[in-house]
């Protein structure tokens, strides 16, 4: 049975200002890669954590069917909010620890809800750091950002 992995990533050039999301996703067993498919998309007036939080949503809605997937990402934002943060977020009416309203709100829910449908296991890699599934994704963030670059 095939292992699935999504690499994600954001990019924002200015932030805010135009922004892309990519994603890498990558079915193997063990070493061997068995079938790859590449997602980015992008906006005209953004910020690097909504691209980041984009990309991992993507990863999770594009699948057909619950799947176990490993979900790799260089952003800690998206790492610890959705592993660390959320709940205490929830608990609080989506409300931080200082209790102003959780910024990028939306996309945190939509992620939550895709994550759901699947047994997710979330990885954090350091980016630009020479990961080459990493550079792809972010690769794929900036041809997703490029339509919207002035």
């Amino acid at each position: 049975m095939a292992d699935l992995f999504a690499y994600t990533d954001g990019a924002c050039s200015g932030n805010p200002g135009p922004g892309g999301w990519g994603v890498l996703l990558l079915a193997k067993n063990g070493a061997e890669v068995l079938k790859e498919r590449e997602l980015c998309g992008g906006q005209a007036d953004t910020t690097n954590n909504r691209m980041e939080l984009l990309a991992a949503i993507n990863a999770l809605e594009v699948l057909d069917r619950p799947s176990a997937i490993t979900v790799i990402t260089d952003s800690a934002y998206v790492k610890g909010g959705i592993t660390e943060w959320m709940w205490g977020w929830k608990k609080k009416g989506w409300k931080t620890s200082t209790n102003k309203p959780v910024k990028n709100e939306d996309l945190w829910k939509r992620l939550d809800e895709a994550a759901k449908r699947h047994q997710v296991k979330w990885e954090w890699v350091k980016g630009h750091a020479g990961h080459p599934e990493n550079e792809r994704a972010d690769e794929l963030a900036r041809r997703g950002m490029k339509p919207f670059k002035g």
